[in-house]
Protein backbone atom coordinates (compact mmCIF):
# COMPACT_ATOMS: atom_id res chain seq x y z
CA UNK A 1 0.00 0.00 0.00
CA UNK A 2 2.84 2.46 1.08
CA UNK A 3 3.85 2.10 -2.41
CA UNK A 4 1.12 2.94 -4.42
CA UNK A 5 0.87 6.05 -1.94
CA UNK A 6 4.23 6.79 -2.81
CA UNK A 7 3.52 6.39 -7.02
CA UNK A 8 0.42 8.81 -6.42
CA UNK A 9 2.80 10.67 -4.80
CA UNK A 10 5.27 10.87 -7.63
CA UNK A 11 2.65 11.68 -10.07
CA UNK A 12 1.51 14.82 -7.50
CA UNK A 13 5.17 15.94 -8.17
CA UNK A 14 5.34 15.58 -12.38
CA UNK A 15 1.11 16.98 -12.17
CA UNK A 16 0.24 20.19 -13.59
CA UNK A 17 0.22 23.31 -11.27
CA UNK A 18 -0.88 26.95 -12.00
CA UNK A 19 1.69 29.96 -11.05
CA UNK A 20 1.82 33.30 -11.16
CA UNK A 21 4.88 35.46 -12.07
CA UNK A 22 5.81 37.83 -9.22
CA UNK A 23 8.45 39.01 -11.84
CA UNK A 24 9.42 39.18 -15.43
CA UNK A 25 12.20 36.13 -15.73
CA UNK A 26 13.52 35.11 -19.17
CA UNK A 27 13.33 31.71 -20.58
CA UNK A 28 15.15 28.91 -18.58
CA UNK A 29 16.19 25.70 -20.40
CA UNK A 30 16.93 22.56 -18.44
CA UNK A 31 17.88 18.88 -20.06
CA UNK A 32 15.12 18.51 -22.31
CA UNK A 33 12.56 21.10 -20.28
CA UNK A 34 12.00 24.64 -21.13
CA UNK A 35 10.26 27.23 -18.63
CA UNK A 36 9.03 30.68 -19.18
CA UNK A 37 9.59 33.53 -20.20
CA UNK A 38 7.32 34.85 -17.29
CA UNK A 39 6.12 38.04 -17.50
CA UNK A 40 4.86 39.71 -14.32
CA UNK A 41 0.99 39.03 -12.81
CA UNK A 42 0.51 36.33 -15.46
CA UNK A 43 -0.47 33.03 -14.90
CA UNK A 44 1.25 29.41 -16.60
CA UNK A 45 0.91 25.99 -16.01
CA UNK A 46 4.12 24.24 -15.20
CA UNK A 47 4.87 20.82 -12.90
CA UNK A 48 4.17 20.77 -9.25
CA UNK A 49 8.72 19.64 -9.04
CA UNK A 50 9.50 23.13 -11.17
CA UNK A 51 6.80 25.30 -9.54
CA UNK A 52 8.46 24.40 -6.41
CA UNK A 53 11.48 25.17 -7.31
CA UNK A 54 10.76 28.97 -8.75
CA UNK A 55 8.58 29.56 -5.55
CA UNK A 56 11.16 28.84 -3.36
CA UNK A 57 13.50 31.30 -5.24
CA UNK A 58 10.99 33.87 -5.31
CA UNK A 59 10.13 33.96 -8.82
CA UNK A 60 6.90 32.86 -8.91
CA UNK A 61 3.63 32.13 -6.65
CA UNK A 62 0.97 29.37 -6.50
CA UNK A 63 -2.50 30.84 -6.80
CA UNK A 64 -4.21 30.90 -3.58
CA UNK A 65 -7.00 28.99 -4.94
CA UNK A 66 -4.88 26.12 -5.60
CA UNK A 67 -2.65 26.26 -1.86
CA UNK A 68 -4.08 24.19 1.48
CA UNK A 69 -4.12 26.60 4.11
CA UNK A 70 -5.78 26.53 7.88
CA UNK A 71 -9.17 28.08 6.20
CA UNK A 72 -9.53 25.64 3.93
CA UNK A 73 -8.74 22.64 6.42
CA UNK A 74 -11.55 24.07 8.72
CA UNK A 75 -13.65 23.50 5.80
CA UNK A 76 -13.03 20.00 5.40
CA UNK A 77 -13.52 19.35 8.59
CA UNK A 78 -16.83 20.63 9.11
CA UNK A 79 -18.35 19.61 5.99
CA UNK A 80 -16.64 15.83 7.72
CA UNK A 81 -18.84 16.90 10.35
CA UNK A 82 -22.21 17.98 9.11
CA UNK A 83 -22.58 14.75 7.22
CA UNK A 84 -25.22 11.90 7.72
CA UNK A 85 -23.88 9.31 9.33
CA UNK A 86 -22.95 6.72 5.97
CA UNK A 87 -22.13 9.80 4.12
CA UNK A 88 -18.61 10.56 2.68
CA UNK A 89 -18.22 14.49 1.46
CA UNK A 90 -15.92 14.74 -1.78
CA UNK A 91 -12.35 15.41 -1.37
CA UNK A 92 -10.72 17.18 -4.63
CA UNK A 93 -8.29 14.02 -5.11
CA UNK A 94 -4.64 15.81 -4.54
CA UNK A 95 -6.18 16.43 -0.93
CA UNK A 96 -3.72 14.52 0.92
CA UNK A 97 -0.62 15.46 -1.35
CA UNK A 98 -1.07 18.93 -0.63
CA UNK A 99 -1.81 18.23 3.16
CA UNK A 100 1.41 16.24 3.30
CA UNK A 101 3.35 19.13 1.87
CA UNK A 102 1.28 21.93 4.04
CA UNK A 103 2.53 20.37 6.56
CA UNK A 104 6.18 19.47 5.92
CA UNK A 105 5.99 23.86 5.10
CA UNK A 106 4.67 24.55 8.58
CA UNK A 107 7.41 22.14 10.30
CA UNK A 108 10.41 23.54 8.36
CA UNK A 109 9.37 27.13 8.84
CA UNK A 110 9.47 26.36 12.93
CA UNK A 111 12.77 26.18 12.50
CA UNK A 112 13.06 30.22 11.33
CA UNK A 113 9.80 31.33 13.83
CA UNK A 114 9.51 29.09 17.02
CA UNK A 115 6.06 30.80 17.46
CA UNK A 116 4.81 28.30 14.39
CA UNK A 117 5.23 25.47 16.87
CA UNK A 118 1.17 26.14 17.80
CA UNK A 119 0.05 26.69 14.13
CA UNK A 120 2.12 23.63 13.28
CA UNK A 121 0.28 21.30 16.07
CA UNK A 122 -3.28 22.73 15.25
CA UNK A 123 -2.51 22.26 11.81
CA UNK A 124 -1.90 18.21 12.47
CA UNK A 125 -4.50 18.01 15.37
CA UNK A 126 -7.20 19.11 12.69
CA UNK A 127 -5.41 16.73 9.96
CA UNK A 128 -5.97 13.73 12.11
CA UNK A 129 -9.23 14.78 12.74
CA UNK A 130 -10.33 14.75 8.66
CA UNK A 131 -8.47 11.70 8.70
CA UNK A 132 -9.45 9.61 11.68
CA UNK A 133 -13.11 11.16 10.64
CA UNK A 134 -12.78 9.60 6.96
CA UNK A 135 -11.51 6.56 7.99
CA UNK A 136 -14.36 5.24 9.88
CA UNK A 137 -16.36 6.13 7.08
CA UNK A 138 -14.26 4.21 4.62
CA UNK A 139 -14.01 1.11 7.12
CA UNK A 140 -17.77 1.78 7.28
CA UNK A 141 -18.25 1.53 3.78
CA UNK A 142 -15.92 -1.33 3.10
CA UNK A 143 -17.95 -2.96 5.62
CA UNK A 144 -21.22 -2.89 3.93
CA UNK A 145 -22.46 -3.95 0.21
CA UNK A 146 -20.90 -2.82 -2.13
CA UNK A 147 -21.02 0.87 -3.34
CA UNK A 148 -21.91 2.43 -5.75
CA UNK A 149 -19.80 4.62 -8.17
CA UNK A 150 -21.65 7.98 -6.94
CA UNK A 151 -20.30 6.99 -3.52
CA UNK A 152 -16.95 5.97 -4.79
CA UNK A 153 -16.14 9.20 -6.87
CA UNK A 154 -16.08 11.28 -3.37
CA UNK A 155 -12.84 9.24 -2.95
CA UNK A 156 -9.86 10.63 -3.29
CA UNK A 157 -7.01 8.08 -5.07
CA UNK A 158 -5.05 6.64 -1.86
CA UNK A 159 -8.39 6.48 0.02
CA UNK A 160 -9.88 4.30 -2.80
CA UNK A 161 -6.50 2.10 -2.20
CA UNK A 162 -7.49 1.68 1.30
CA UNK A 163 -11.11 1.12 0.58
CA UNK A 164 -10.10 -1.73 -1.80
CA UNK A 165 -7.47 -3.41 0.32
CA UNK A 166 -10.60 -3.20 3.28
CA UNK A 167 -13.34 -4.98 1.04
CA UNK A 168 -11.22 -7.96 0.37
CA UNK A 169 -9.64 -8.22 3.90
CA UNK A 170 -13.14 -7.75 5.23
CA UNK A 171 -14.50 -10.59 2.60
CA UNK A 172 -11.98 -13.15 3.26
CA UNK A 173 -12.61 -12.63 7.09
CA UNK A 174 -16.49 -13.22 6.62
CA UNK A 175 -15.90 -16.09 4.54
CA UNK A 176 -13.93 -17.93 6.88
CA UNK A 177 -16.20 -16.51 9.90
CA UNK A 178 -19.23 -18.31 8.08
CA UNK A 179 -18.08 -20.68 5.76
CA UNK A 180 -15.44 -22.77 7.27
CA UNK A 181 -18.07 -24.51 9.60
CA UNK A 182 -15.09 -26.14 11.91
CA UNK A 183 -13.19 -27.43 9.31
CA UNK A 184 -9.57 -28.12 10.82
Amino acid sequence: MAAKICTLDFCYENSLVKIVANRNCPEIKLAGLTIGPFDEGNEYEVYFWVAKELTNSGMVHFREDDVLDATKLFKVQWKEGVQIPGQISELPDDFYPKLRRYLATIKEEISKQPEKINEYEKTKHLAKDIVNSRLKKIVSLSAGPSQTDQVLKKLTSEEKILYEQLVKLISRWKTNILENEGDK
